[in-house]
């Protein structure tokens, strides 16, 4: 893509009314824009940072069974009565100009919706278990809206459901999943922490959350130094400064020092036992013929907070560090001092390299400034003072390299 087609600019100084880092350089380099407290816009170069994480977890999902779906924004408010939910705070109501009264909430979660159309479909416990889940906007009246992306309004989701014969078959899923989440975050360039939540009113025991270390972040939780064991602190016996009790596998008392960390969710899991399937009646048959009730699961992530989470483990005081697998491009493509970069780009594209060429009249020091804050992996410069070469350099990296094409194209790949 040429910078010079691209609408939106970088900007010269971050909003001011932004206290996290990630909301900072995400707004500054053109990610994001803020249209209220809580509501954002993906931005062209954002936009394809939220493909990539979503292809990652499609990725993911797929590899555990996962069937992608779509249910709708707009939930009837006949769902949530039924589950006890209509009156939860963080529901936005709508309704019609002509109604007097709300009939829908704009969905900030589909456990209800979805175990209602299971009921359709499932009869016999050989047509269980299965795995549903869809990418969707989700709305919550955050009270809180703030630090970008990681406190919103309207946010996009990854919401997976998963519907079992037994609480045993659920528990094997269970790990699946975490172990998957494990995998998406790790391929984000996130290192997560695996830690115990609380349980809910809807829940059938405690939960887990996917916690990244983050001086930004809005929990905390208590974490060995030793083993990484966690727990979130709304529920923690641990104590700050005290020794880890867990078990090791050869039994013995970890003993590692326990610390208090700020840290950011980007993920959570739950195991819901049969709390939706009794509430919508959500049956089977099993071997013997005997009904009983299926067992269900609910597993999120949330993509724009992974986004963030990134920039927050990422950045510099030049700008954003973009990890490969998520980045909008893989190289930034500079033309410096009058050259001209078409037949560099067009080598890169022959070589299926997605660049953002910056083919702007500007000076040096400002595309070079500008290519630091967006923070595209790899940056390429061509310029008259190279004598037909290129010098390339990674973002992290200090020292660029004068390279050929062809051996700058096979460093990049």
């Amino acid at each position: 893509m040429r910078q010079s087609e691209l609408f939106t600019k970088v900007l010269r100084s971050a909003p001011k009314d932004e206290i996290a880092p990630s909301a900072k350089l995400l707004a500054r380099a053109g990610f994001v824009y803020k249209n209220s407290a809580g509501v954002y816009s993906f931005l062209p170069l954002g936009w394809r940072v939220i493909q990539k994480i979503a292809e990652i977890i499609r990725e993911e999902m797929a590899a555990i069974g996962g069937q992608e779906l779509q249910m709708p924004a707009l939930v009837e408010k006949k769902y949530l009565d039924k589950s006890g939910r209509w009156d939860v705070e963080i529901g936005f109501d709508v309704k019609g100009k002509k109604e007097k009264e709300p009939g829908f909430v704009l969905g900030w979660t589909h456990e209800e919706v979805l175990t209602e159309i299971a009921a359709k479909y499932v009869s016999s416990y050989k047509d269980l278990p299965f795995y549903a889940y869809q990418i969707q906007t989700k709305f919550r009246n955050e009270p809180r809206a703030k630090s970008g992306l990681l406190r919103t309004r309207e946010f996009i989701m990854k919401d997976l459901y998963s519907f079992h014969a037994s609480e045993e078959d659920l528990l094997k899923y269970y790990g699946k999943v975490a172990h998957a989440y494990r995998k998406i975050f790790g391929r984000c360039g996130l290192e997560t922490i695996y830690t115990l939540a609380a349980g809910g009113a809807f829940t059938a025991q405690n939960t887990h959350e996917f916690q990244v270390l983050s001086p930004v972040g809005e929990d905390t939780i208590l974490m060995c130094e030793k083993c990484r064991y966690a727990e979130n602190a709304e529920i923690s016996k641990l104590k700050d400064g005290g020794e880890c009790p867990t078990r090791l596998p050869d039994g013995q008392e970890c003993g590692g020092r326990v610390r208090k960390q700020k840290s950011i969710e980007v993920g959570n899991i739950f195991p819901l036992g049969t709390k939706y399937s009794e509430v919508f009646n959500l049956k089977f048959r099993d071997r013997g013929g005997k009904e009983k009730y299926v067992v269900m699961g609910s597993y999120g992530i949330g993509l724009g907070r992974v986004m963030a989470a990134v920039v927050e483990a990422h950045h510099d005081k030049d700008g954003i560090i973009w990890p490969e697998t998520v980045a909008p491009f893989t190289v930034h493509l500079l033309e410096l001092n009058g050259a001209d970069g078409k037949t560099v780009y067009e080598s890169l594209q022959r070589a299926k390299i997605s660049v953002l060429y910056d083919d702007r009249d500007m000076s040096a020091g400002e595309k070079l400034v500008e290519s630091d804050l967006i923070g595209i992996p790899w940056r390429v410069i061509v310029s008259p003072k190279l004598g037909g070469k290129i010098e390339i350099k990674g973002r992290s990296e200090k020292k660029p390299e004068v390279a050929t094409i062809d051996k700058a194209i096979s460093l990049i790949k």
